[in-house]
């Protein structure tokens, strides 16, 4: 596949999966319009770069759509200068998004190989790649103005929603009962709280389970 092929892909992707499913703000359109999808995808999975759909990364992990990267950061609205944390970097498509609407960043990722493959298609941006357990966020960075979740979890950790400052934003694809659903929560004092706006799928990301109830 050519360059100019990825380029016609990628403008189809603007034209035919975010504007008509709700990604309308300009600059996310513009960040997801500029960043080389197919960098970050494995090579036997370039014709998949920019499809509606989850594309495998290896076993357990996969690059989410981008419908549900776009309506997520649209609906976040991340702005200029605020400090950010990507949790689940994966190979760093996200992150390089993210940016381009918020400038340097952290970037959270467990898995080495997958970190080692961000860390090359990150090279010479404000992106922050640290290795560590993904639901214990960074705190050494904290507070954050943005958190982003780039996956499907069944629970927010606590750990992640102290490392919000106060009136900071989260956004996640929560899992419920076998729906996913993409949600923004909000931290006020000690309080915090989400709300869905959007079915979509997502990647599930590995250690956000929630506890099991114990059955006789």
């Amino acid at each position: 596949m050519t360059e100019q092929n990825f380029e016609h892909m990628r403008r189809a992707m603007i034209a035919s999966q975010l504007r008509t499913t709700g990604t309308n703000d300009p600059r996310v359109l513009a960040a997801m319009g500029e960043v080389a999808r197919e960098r970050f995808v494995p090579r036997d999975r370039l014709p998949l770069a920019y499809a509606d759909a989850l594309v495998p990364l290896k076993p357990g992990r996969d690059l989410n759509p981008p419908m549900a990267l776009g309506r997520l950061l649209t609906q976040a609205a991340p702005r200029p200068g605020e400090r950010a944390l990507l949790i689940g970097a994966a190979t760093g498509y996200a992150a390089a998004v993210l940016e381009r609407l918020v400038g340097p960043l952290v970037a959270v990722e467990e898995d080495e190989e997958l970190a080692a493959q961000a860390k090359a298609a990150l090279a010479g941006t404000a992106v922050r790649l640290v290795a560590g357990p993904l639901a214990k966020g960074w705190p050494k960075a904290a507070p954050y103005d943005f958190i982003l979740i780039d996956g499907a979890v069944e629970l927010v950790p606590e750990a992640l929603i102290r490392q919000l400052r106060d009136g900071g934003r989260l956004a996640a694809a929560i899992l419920e009962q076998g729906v996913t659903r993409l949600a923004i929560g909000r931290k006020a004092g000690e309080g915090f709280a989400m709300a869905a706006f959007a079915d979509a799928e997502a990647a599930l990301l590995p250690g956000f389970a929630k506890p099991r109830a114990f059955t006789f």
